[in-house]
């Protein structure tokens, strides 16, 4: 038992988070590109009534953390579900999400 608690001492990793990262970036779009060896992630903020949109942030991933991170929503997205008694896809438009751009409104 004592190994076990000292392998995994050994393992652990501090992660820094500086003020800046801390603050976040904003992103209400992904992109999704991959080739044979990596998973290419673009984070896009677009604008109402803006006709350009900047990517924020590239994400580079190998297949194997791809899934990883696949999984990881997965867990999180059913976390969230769970304690929030009104799951996402509990939504007016049922199992459809809108396109980008959402439901055009009325006034």
């Amino acid at each position: 038992m004592e190994n076990i608690d000292q392998n995994i001492k050994q393992n652990q990793i501090q992660v820094e988070l500086s003020d800046e990262i801390a603050q976040g970036t904003y992103a209400n779009l992904v992109v999704i590109a991959h080739s044979a060896s990596e998973f290419i992630l673009d984070f896009i903020r677009i604008v109402p009534g803006v006709s350009k949109a900047k990517v924020q942030s590239r994400i580079i991933l190998t297949p194997d953390n791809a899934k990883r991170l696949l999984m990881a929503l997965q867990d999180n997205v059913r976390k969230f579900d769970e304690m929030s008694k009104n799951p996402v896809l509990n939504h007016p438009f049922g199992d459809f999400f809108p396109p980008i751009g959402g439901i055009p409104g009325q006034a």
